[in-house]
């Protein structure tokens, strides 16, 4: 069947077992996986494919499609006549599979199935073909699905070049199925590694992934027990015509069409699937009538996020720094490296057993480029539980509900009641960085401590600036001493006065004796004085207004260490592109209404604040007093909270500077492409890259994911190692309309009911409603804020798409677009499937 690969040929008929992975950008990546599971023995239809050279061969006949518009390449393609010897070519591998078989014609692009996107649905499949011409035809409207407006788009989205893009055509033996759907074998929703969940409903596989029913749902542990299932209404089914085509057929069933020994088996097949390929995946199955079991299709699960590099064994639990900072992108290796440096360097300090500062504390890990916190030991600790909340309270409150969770998971139990030991421990640390003393001198002398604060930072901006005629080697020990033995040592003597302030902030309610004062106390904070962040803000406030390009210099100057994102020291600062700074200073000058003025914004903080503080003094009682006194002390010193964060920020940008002139050493030398290649190494490989080793491959690796990484539109605030998130375990809400979490997130919006995509307009953030959806509706995924569907499971296509956005979606939400109504405000909680209607 087909002919056999020629060293020095094109073949473009192939015997679907003559695939394998290394052909993957040859045929497709449908087609490359199908390969390899029929070589691995596991149950694959067989088939033949037409290799994306045949398609070459097509587009030799009508000229390059890719520069044209996607309705005039599809006509070209569909109008154009196959040569004659690839269509006899096609034809004899279709009879040697036997006389008029129907077969699935499916498409199998070069630019799909790929590690960061599945683009599932985006090219056209055509089931129970039957006859030569037939088939053929088929294989010419696949070749033109490659060009439709959604395939288009979505390869746009992810930022594939479109004329580097091909597709191979599968063509397999029909399974006329009894029972078919999707089974994916990490669970798509929570992320968890040990979940199987199972869509199926009766006939053949295409109701369950264009979401025409709601399936049978079932979730099902790695040991076979089902965890979870929920019958569908599976009101109809598709089924194979005799002589070829499709039709619908009504259904009326209230029994679940699998057996528990069939999930088992579904469960056993997903293993071997994923054992295969290394990574859990996207399968598409079939149960003939026969009872056998079919894999029809699979492919990487490319929504799920990466677990935690960790070398510790057991069930462990991370929080996100990323998402406390505020950074959802990910890290420059380098920017990695600096975080590294500064962790390893604090807890040193802290009296924390740390090898090498440039390695980081045990507890420091990464994923996806993003900083992650191992919160084991302190989750399993009754001090970690008392004071771990507390802390995430200050910066994220949500990532302290989550924790408060995740005490309650019989899998993170105690494994002591006493907290003797480890609070010794911590008391010896916070007497080791001399936090007792520092804490209290704070509130007795706080004007003398925050002016001492000041000069810390003074110092470290004297002591980091860049060295004359150092060595690049020289140069990456000087980015050493500048945390180890210049940033860290000072920040650690200001941090005892930021976290005496918290404290005295949190004791306020019961000093007042009021436990409802907290949001009052608050107010408080606003206006605070000696912020750098709030003087660095109304300095380009008053340049907007009222100032020159030599003002701009001038805050340049003082404030040009600073970035968006800027804890990564891989990411430029204002001073080497002041294009944002611009952008604001442009923005401010379009605020016309005097009351928005920035400097009467906070001119009005400031009074609302100092107000507040007789109101609490007042409402204290006898205590009045020693209130007044305490919340004078804060606005006194709350201030001096950004001044560490500043520091280290102004400590990145003078290790960059560093690093850039490393990385022009390195580029001269070859070693490296370019200057700023060195961001995309640590300071152990930058050092390795001045003895000559190449790094040029390993770069080009690296820079790839992190732009695809910067695409992604979901980072977990905490993840378990078994891949689950706890914050997509949803709770239900009451009163709500209840579905199926199919996406996580929880997002408020407004809602569009669209009955059909053809003209629809959805405006940037609004929710989608719809009865269903298929890759003719991914174009409004590109600006939906959510997604509700009233038909659908987990893994239908809409459902797909929608996690690989990033936006919370809910699916089989019976009669959604009836009670809901555009225009009114509605929640989508993606994860426990319900949405609530304001």
């Amino acid at each position: 069947m087909g002919k056999q690969r020629g060293k020095n040929r094109r073949d473009v008929v192939l015997d679907l077992a003559a695939l394998d992975g290394g052909m993957g950008e040859l045929v497709g990546g449908k087609a490359a996986n199908l390969g390899e599971l029929i070589n691995a023995g596991i149950p694959v239809p067989p088939g033949f494919c037409v290799t994306t050279d045949a398609y070459r061969r097509m587009v030799e006949v009508t000229g390059p499609v890719f520069a044209q518009e996607p309705a005039t390449a599809r006509e070209m393609l569909c109008g154009a006549t196959i040569p004659a010897d690839l269509a006899e070519e096609i034809s004899t591998a279709y009879r040697a599979l036997g006389d008029d078989v129907p077969v699935a014609v499916r498409s199998s692009a070069t630019a799909e199935d790929l590690p960061n996107a599945s683009f599932a649905g985006q090219q056209d499949t055509y089931l129970n073909v039957v006859g030569v011409d037939a088939v053929l035809d088929a294989v010419r409207r696949c070749w033109a699905s490659l060009w439709t407006d959604r395939a288009v788009s979505y390869r746009d989205t992810n930022e594939i070049d479109q004329s580097t893009v091909h597709l191979a055509v599968v063509v397999q033996r029909m399974i006329d199925a009894d029972v078919a759907g999707v089974m994916f074998t990490a669970n798509p929703v929570t992320g968890t590694r040990t979940e199987f969940v199972i869509d199926a409903s009766p006939g053949l596989g295409e109701a369950v992934v264009s979401g025409s029913v709601n399936p049978d749902h079932f979730v099902v542990a790695a040991d076979g027990r089902v965890l979870d299932r929920t019958i569908g209404d599976k009101h109809m089914a598709i089924r194979s015509k005799v002589g070829g085509g499709t039709e619908h057929v009504e259904l009326s069933t209230e029994d679940y069409c699998l057996t528990d020994d069939q999930l088992k088996r579904l469960v056993d097949l997903g293993k071997r699937a994923q054992d295969h390929y290394g990574a859990p995946q996207d399968t598409e199955w079939a149960l003939d009538s026969e009872g056998e079991l079919w894999l029809t299709q699979s492919r990487p699960i490319t929504t799920l996020y990466p677990i935690p590099e960790s070398t510790r064994d057991g069930l462990r639990a991370y929080f996100s720094a990323n998402v406390a900072q505020g950074v959802f992108g990910p890290f420059t290796p380098a920017g990695l490296a600096g975080m590294r440096l500064v962790a390893g360097a604090g807890a040193k300090r802290f009296g924390v057993p740390i090898e090498d500062p440039l390695d980081g504390p045990p507890v420091f890990t990464q994923s996806g480029g993003r900083i992650y916190i191992d919160i084991t030991t302190p989750l399993r600790n009754p001090v970690g539980r008392a004071f771990i909340p507390r802390l995430f309270g200050m910066m994220e409150s949500r990532s302290a509900e989550i924790f408060q969770q995740l005490t309650e998971d019989p899998r993170f139990a105690l494994t002591t009641g006493k907290r003797g030991p480890t609070l010794r421990k911590l008391i010896k640390g916070v007497v080791r960085i001399g936090a007792p003393p520092r804490a209290l001198h704070a509130l007795l002398r706080p004007d003398a401590v925050r002016a001492n604060a000041f000069r810390y930072a003074e110092e470290i901006d004297k002591l980091t600036r860049t060295l004359p005629g150092l060595t690049a080697e020289q140069r990456l020990d000087f980015i050493t001493q500048i945390f180890t033995d210049i940033t860290i040592p000072r920040v650690v003597r200001v941090m005892p006065v930021v976290l005496g302030t918290f404290a005295l902030i949190s004791a306020m309610p019961k000093l007042i004796g009021d436990p409802d004062c907290v949001d009052d106390v608050r107010v408080v904070l606003k206006g605070m004085p000696h912020n750098v962040t709030t003087e660095m803000d109304l300095e380009l406030w008053r340049i907007a207004k009222h100032g020159s390009d030599g003002d701009l210099d001038r805050f340049l100057a003082k404030y040009g260490h600073r970035a968006v994102a800027e804890i990564d020291l891989g990411v430029p600062r204002w001073s080497e592109d002041p294009a944002h700074v611009r952008g604001v200073i442009a923005n401010y000058r379009r605020v016309d209404d005097p009351e928005w003025a920035a400097d009467k914004q906070f001119e009005k903080g400031v009074a609302e604040a100092e107000a507040m503080v007789e109101e609490l003094a007042g409402r204290a009682g006898w205590r009045g007093r020693l209130v007044r006194a305490a919340l004078r002390r804060v606005r006194a010193l709350a201030g001096v909270r950004e001044l560490p964060k500043f520091c280290i920020v102004l400590a990145f940008s003078r290790a960059r500077e560093q690093l850039k002139l490393v990385g022009a050493e390195l580029a001269a030398s070859g070693v490296i492409e370019r200057a700023d290649d060195v961001f995309f190494l640590d300071f152990h490989e930058a050092r390795e890259a001045l003895r000559g080793k190449d790094f040029t491959e390993l770069v080009a690796a690296r820079r790839a994911d992190y732009d695809r990484e910067r695409r992604r539109r979901h980072v977990p605030r905490m993840l378990l190692s078994d891949g689950t998130e706890p914050e997509a375990i949803g709770v239900a809400v009451d009163g709500a309309l209840r579905g199926t979490g199919a996406s996580p997130g929880t997002v408020t919006g407004v809602a569009r009911v669209v009955l059909d995509p053809v003209g629809a307009e959805l405006h940037p953030g609004e929710i989608l409603v719809a009865p269903s959806t298929d890759p003719g509706w991914t174009p409004l995924f590109l600006t939906a804020g959510g997604l509700v569907m009233e038909m659908g499971g987990p893994n239908s296509h809409g459902a797909v798409v929608a996690r690989e956005y990033g936006i919370p979606a809910v699916v089989g939400v019976a009669r959604a677009t009836q009670e809901i109504v555009t225009g009114q405000t509605i929640t989508v909680h993606g994860s426990s499937g319900s949405v609530e209607v304001a």
